[in-house]
């Protein structure tokens, strides 16, 4: 930490933090930074107090939260706080490696939140004490004298002097020697209160700034044709009638990745259209002529990877997970229940697609863009112009939608070899279609599930065979042994509440491109094991909800190994059960046509439950009537942002059930719009009620655990409400026009 004036006179506070992985990971003493500027804190003498927000804002309210953290230790004024996005920042160590400059920058894993929870509250803590040495020094009195109300120091006899007064004092002083005390949670003041997004009024008048609204001076623009099929190469173009266009400058050709080869830059080959305007570039888009070369999945279709999954499922696949002896316990059973659910391939399809500006000169880089992973960028940039990291600057801007689509560089690729070869600045804009069908896409999967049951009907035995397309996709970094641990946790329920658990991978072979989509395998996992745990409960004629408690149990840590762990809490995921169920009325008689759903889940260190209460009319046509979703992340930070997660997590996880699905036909997506990918209307939009848990527990992240179990709540409810099991996704606008069965 380092303490300084500001420019105005001010209090400057900036300190380098090691990310919580890291330190827990034990990062060698080589790889700690020359003192640098990192996060701040500013105060200026008219009490204005600025601070800094390290991470990309995608929505998920960390431009608040995070702040909201620091200026609560602090004991700052919030109605005086502005919050500043801090641009990337590195550091290179004295052994040649790179490490954060202002704490971990990215947003992804919902990881945010817990990562800076300790280290922001000792900096906001730090700035407190600062300024009760510089209230002590300015009056003459002992430190136990004096303490902070919001944006002041007092003196026990009743005097106060303001942060501001003593900001250009406190800029002199030395820092603590030792980590001051924490505020006791009961005197919070900021954390755990509803607080409306700091830039709520530039985003509701458009004066928000998002990767889009971006421009660089002189910068041209650019529209990318990219190849249609999955590993397939251009073959030839004719680029005559697109440079007649009027304001045309150029027209390039963009090599892909090979057949097998790791994904490292940019995703396919394609051409490229540059102009001076946008309209021009579309123009010139329309008027090329290319022609492909299939590549070796121009007869990939959704067909033929079910028919894959089935073939698949005849044999025997990876084990995540084998406890006891589900063999044995089949063979003893009473009785088996098994089902088959199925999730397609989905799109992120934010509504910012993908863009950047960028500018490569002889010896530097900029880079402004919606980012998730800014580090990613500049990495990438590195990679493809060999100019030191250091001197790539990368501005992040607020983004238009993420959902894990920007955690890929694959367009800040395409724009860093487009302005090194013509020598000029380049915005490049990607078409809705474009962005639709060359994506990271939500694997694609079917699950086979297996419960066993003894003469009392309960529980014995359980298996989830999964066949699906690997998230890690051409990923040079996994082993081809390691593909089943994106799909299939093995930690998740109901392993460690049953005797007799197997997980089992079977990997399909696509050609279509994979990556992380919000919540990766929870969104696709719940679904399948939160529907098939009502379809055991209703064929062993007991509650589904009471089926659910009675696994989970009491109150207890079980060890979690994966992302989210090291420990999870059944009975944390049984309060939240218990709380939706409370609020929706669960148990309560319903009239004909009307049913009620449950599904709870546990991910990335947090706790969902939803219920829903469901119509079903005669002609198939289905209505949410009610939604509650239950939530338990630990200490709330912002509780209107925590709702507000909630419902869009909510809304997300309905829609992607309701309409959403990537289909392929000769090796191709076949969508390409939202005119034939179907975001849910607002009319069809249920009001979603937020039930927060309130905990004592150090916070977890909230930006992905208010999806995974909407859709099985909405599908059980469905069941409840007609008789009709969903096993296959999408539902359709009506039962029976979309794959459920």
């Amino acid at each position: 930490m380092q303490l300084g004036a500001s420019a105005a006179g001010g209090l400057l506070l900036s300190l380098h933090i090691v990310p919580r992985l890291a330190r827990a990971a034990g990062a060698p003493s080589s790889a700690d930074p020359a003192p640098a500027i990192g996060l701040f804190v500013r105060i200026e003498k008219d009490g204005t107090t600025f601070i800094g927000a390290r991470s990309p804002e995608i929505g998920q309210g960390v431009k608040t939260s995070l702040p909201m953290i620091i200026a609560e230790e602090m004991d700052a004024d919030w109605s005086k706080v502005r919050v500043e996005q801090l641009p990337f920042g590195i550091v290179r160590a004295t052994d040649g490696t790179f490490t954060w400059k202002y704490g971990a920058q990215g947003a992804g894993g919902s990881t945010n939140i817990p990562d800076a929870w300790a280290d922001l509250r000792h900096a906001g803590a730090r700035v407190r004490q600062v300024l009760l040495t510089a209230a002590a020094k300015h009056w003459n009195v002992p430190l136990s004298e004096l303490l902070t109300e919001p944006g002041i120091v007092k003196h026990s006899d009743g005097r106060s002097v303001s942060y501001g007064e003593l900001a250009p004092l406190a800029a002199t002083l030395p820092l603590p020697t030792e980590q001051p005390p924490l505020k006791d949670p009961k005197q919070w003041r900021i954390i755990g209160t509803r607080t409306r997004v700091v830039d709520t009024e530039d985003i509701v008048t458009g004066r928000a700034r998002y990767g889009l609204d971006s421009t660089l001076p002189g910068a041209l623009i650019a529209v990318i044709t990219r190849c249609p099929t999955f590993d397939g190469e251009l073959k030839s173009f004719d680029a005559s009638a697109a440079k007649r266009i009027p304001g045309v400058r150029d027209v390039i050709a963009l090599p892909g990745p090979k057949h097998g080869e790791p994904i490292t830059a940019n995703l396919a080959p394609g051409v490229a259209v540059i102009a001076d305007n946008t309209w021009a570039t579309l123009q010139g888009q329309r008027a090329l002529k290319v022609e492909w070369t299939p590549g070796p999945f121009a007869t990939e279709s959704s067909a033929a990877l079910d028919a894959q999954c089935t073939q698949l499922f005849k044999g025997t696949g990876q084990f995540a997970r084998n406890d006891g002896d589900f063999d044995a316990a089949r063979a003893a059973a009473a009785q088996v229940v098994e089902a088959t659910y199925r999730v397609p391939f989905v799109s992120h399809s934010p509504l910012e697609p993908q863009n950047a500006c960028v500018d490569v000169r002889k010896d530097s880089v900029l880079i402004v863009a919606p980012l998730q992973m800014p580090g990613g960028a500049s990495r990438i940039a590195a990679q493809l112009t060999g100019i030191d990291r250091l001197k790539i600057e990368v501005r992040m801007t607020r983004v238009g939608g993420g959902f894990g689509r920007r955690l890929s560089n694959d367009f800040i690729a395409e724009a860093v070899m487009l302005s090194k070869q013509i020598g000029k600045p380049i915005k490049l804009l990607w078409t809705r279609e474009e962005d639709m069908r060359h994506d990271f896409y939500r694997p694609f999967g079917q699950h086979h599930l297996i419960a066993t049951l003894d003469a009392d009907r309960q529980l014995t035995g359980w298996a989830h065979r999964l066949a699906s397309a690997s998230k890690y996709y051409r990923r040079p970094d996994v082993k081809p042994e390691d593909l089943w641990t994106s799909e299939l946790y093995p930690d998740d329920f109901p392993a460690q509440l049953l005797s007799n658990v197997r997980m089992e991978w079977f990997g399909v072979n696509s050609g279509i491109t994979r990556g992380s989509w919000r919540a990766p395998a929870h969104t696709a996992n719940a679904f399948a094991v939160q529907s098939f745990v009502d379809e055991v409960a209703h064929a062993a004629k007991q509650d589904p909800l009471a089926l659910h408690l009675r696994l989970l149990g009491d109150a207890r840590e079980l060890p979690y190994g994966q992302h989210g762990g090291p420990t999870f809490n059944p009975g944390r995921l049984a309060d939240v059960l218990r709380l939706a169920a409370q609020r929706i009325g669960w148990g309560r008689s319903v009239p004909r046509g009307r049913g009620l759903g449950i599904a709870g889940h546990f991910t990335f260190g947090g706790y969902a439950a939803h219920a829903m209460e469901v119509s079903v009319a005669d002609n198939g046509s289905y209505r949410i009537e009610r939604c509650v979703c239950a939530v338990d992340v630990g200490r709330p930070i912002n509780r209107l942002g925590l709702e507000a997660q909630m419902m869009g997590g909510t809304i997300d996880g309905i829609s992607t059930a309701r309409n959403l699905e990537i289909t392929i036909k000769e090796g191709q997506v076949v969508q390409s719009n939202f005119n034939d990918y179907p975001l849910l209307r607002i009319a069809d939009a249920p009001d979603v009620e937020v039930a927060i848990i309130d905990s004592e527990r150090d916070p977890s992240g909230a930006g992905e655990i208010g999806l995974p179990t909407a859709a099985p709540a909405l599908t059980n409810a469905i069941f409840a409400a007609s008789g009709l099991r969903v096993r296959n996704l999408p539902i359709g606008a009506r039962l029976g026009t979309g794959r459920e069965s």
